[in-house]
């Protein structure tokens, strides 16, 4: 069994497929736009073009999960660990994963490819190694679980996803049990259809989130 698979029987090889030939496809496809992006990111501020971030995947196993750099090189993460330890005290894990407001530390060519979620391509890379799939629940940071509840872990039973079933069904409107639950969902449905139909729907709740300036 390859890294990434889930123990469902008949699923793990078929997801594969699917994610290794899309996944291999759309690198080809966005390369000219990877390039571009590069050459914007060295423009603006200096420093590496690729960051990779510690976050945790399928069964608690840590991964580097890889983005294009959108905040100034050696940013201190204090702030944001910081921003989240303040939401678990405050109500729980519900808000964990609400974004730091007005974070100083973003690049103005950042919040371009955090607004068009353009940031997010390096982690095709990250799914042809394995390590997480087109769709699947959004992958957490190391200090984010710290504050989940049991049955938040549950998410964890599938590996993590570039988009999901979150992400296309109102992500601003729900809060962390909400969205556990659709993680929940996506799991006991999980299916190559639901896989598709979830990437079908990802350009559009992509360009809604940018007209809201997300």
């Amino acid at each position: 069994m390859r890294r990434g698979d889930d123990a469902r029987p008949g699923c793990p090889r078929a997801h594969r497929a699917l994610d290794v030939v899309l996944a291999a496809v759309l690198l080809v496809l966005a390369a000219p736009l990877l390039a571009a992006a590069a050459i914007a990111i060295r423009l603006d501020s200096p420093g590496p073009v690729i960051f990779r971030q510690a976050r945790v995947g399928l069964a608690r196993r840590p991964f580097g999960m890889l983005k294009l750099r959108t905040m100034a090189a050696g940013a201190d993460s204090g702030p944001h660990e910081a921003h989240v330890r303040r939401l678990l005290r405050r109500g729980g894990p519900r808000r964990a994963w609400a974004p730091l407001p007005a974070d100083p530390r973003v690049t103005r060519v950042g919040r371009l490819l955090r607004r068009s979620a353009i940031d997010e391509l390096p982690q095709l890379v990250n799914v042809l190694r394995g390590e997480m799939r087109l769709v699947g629940p959004r992958p957490a940071l190391p200090y984010e679980v710290e504050g989940w509840q049991d049955w938040h872990f549950a998410r964890l039973a599938v590996p993590p996803g570039i988009t999901g079933l979150w992400q296309v069904s109102g992500w601003s409107r729900v809060d962390f049990d909400g969205m556990v639950r659709q993680d929940l969902d996506y799991v006991a449905r999980r299916s190559l259809a639901l896989d598709l139909a979830i990437l079908a729907r990802t350009p559009v709740a992509v360009l809604h989130r940018a007209r809201r300036g997300a």
